[in-house]
């Protein structure tokens, strides 16, 4: 049997430093550490020289105050204690879904146009909880930080959604929405030309209207329709942005990192996300495996468990029986944790990895923002076992 390849490694430093690389999306399922990793990798990236920002999407309080800001909005704000001394500097921001909707609707109406699609009652529901939205709303602000020109590096964080695959899925779930039988129903009067359309439209409209009606209340349906025609002329302008920030994603000048914790579900995700972005050809960097928790010493578990049991047995050092103990179950939680990573390896061998060792307590300052990144940074080399072996 010929040996196993060894798994190649994620030089973080190499991706933060190449200037050919302008956009760094880290994507990951919910509860792996995406916002502060994508914190982390910007705050380095600044320290070296890049002028950097970061698009936060769902943050905690404690990260703003981590930068040292004491609120994110969804304009840029400059970090002030990061890339001091004529090199790189940090931005950072968190999206504001609805008024990144808005700026669209002005961007593509007349003024009063818009006034009246921001009003409605209907459009302020689905700026705010149509499913999706966020996801859509993250890749227009990607496409208006691109566009500008200002920034060396622009580290996006993904949305907290269920699946990682939402964002890449964002902008064909909305076109599907904007052609949707609904939508052009509710459209209809609007863009029906003659007298005779319009009558025709009028009387197939009148009976949809009466039907659903019934169901979800005249007056939401009288917004919906109102919105809709309102809206219209603006489809196409929704779905050009929607087209040209998905070739971004596509482009030599964006990285991809898949960011997982050592858990099955979490690596799942990740292996999932990886063949999408490679079935859409989507560069990615690697997989970033976070919370990792590495053994201490070259002491096995077995032999831990053995020196414990001999300790109790002489009837003293309780204090040491204990850590003896904890370190057994630490070994195995570290076996444990490179037998899931062996998986995924095994099914992408191909695939960059770094290893992030777990950090004790929550990160406060920027001081624990730089641990990370050095972390993210560091040999990241534990050895990775075969899955065969569990």
């Amino acid at each position: 049997m010929s040996p196993r390849p060894e798994t190649p490694h994620l030089d973080i430093d190499t991706v933060l430093d190449n200037p050919t690389t302008n956009v760094l999306v880290c994507c990951g399922s919910g509860g792996v550490g995406k916002t502060t990793t994508a914190a982390a990798l910007a705050v380095r990236a600044a320290e070296r020289g890049r002028r950097t920002v970061v698009l936060t999407i769902d943050p905690a309080r404690r990260l703003a105050e981590a930068l040292g800001l004491s609120t994110l909005s969804n304009e840029p704000k400059q970090v002030p204690e990061v890339g001091a001394g004529g090199r790189g500097e940090l931005h950072a921001m968190m999206l504001d879904m609805r008024r990144t909707f808005d700026e669209m609707v002005y961007q593509h109406s007349t003024p009063d146009r818009a006034e009246k699609i921001v009003a409605n009652p209907f459009y302020q529901t689905i700026s705010s909880s149509f499913s999706g939205t966020q996801e859509y709303m993250a890749m227009e602000k990607l496409g208006q930080l691109a566009a500008t020109g200002t920034w060396d590096l622009i580290v996006v964080d993904t949305p907290p959604s269920r699946s990682a695959l939402d964002f890449l899925d964002a902008p064909q779930r909305m076109s599907s929405f904007l052609d949707g039988k609904m939508i052009r129903l509710l459209s209809a009067p609007a863009r029906a030309g003659g007298k005779g359309l319009r009558r025709l439209v009028g009387v197939g409209f009148g009976l949809f209207a009466k039907a659903v009606g019934t169901i979800i209340g005249g007056q939401m349906l009288a917004d919906a329709s109102a919105f809709v025609q309102a809206f219209d002329t603006m489809f196409g302008g929704f779905r050009e942005r929607a087209t040209m920030t998905y070739e971004l994603l596509r482009s030599p000048g964006t990285a991809f990192v898949v960011i997982a914790a050592p858990e099955p579900d979490a690596l799942r995700e990740a292996a999932y996300f990886v063949d999408r972005l490679a079935g859409e050809q989507m560069p990615l960097a690697g997989l970033i495996l976070n919370r990792v928790h590495p053994a201490l010493a070259d002491l096995p578990a077995g032999r831990a468990r053995e020196l414990a049991d001999q300790v109790e047995q002489a009837g003293n050092a309780r204090l040491a029986s204990a850590v003896l103990r904890l370190h057994a179950d630490r070994v195995d939680r570290a076996a444990r944790e490179q037998r899931l990573l062996g998986r995924f390896t095994n099914a992408h061998p191909s695939v960059a990895v770094t290893q992030v060792a777990a950090v004790a307590g929550d990160i406060t300052d920027l001081a624990g923002l730089r641990e990370i990144g050095e972390r993210l940074s560091g040999p990241g080399r534990a050895p990775v076992e075969s899955a065969a072996l569990g």
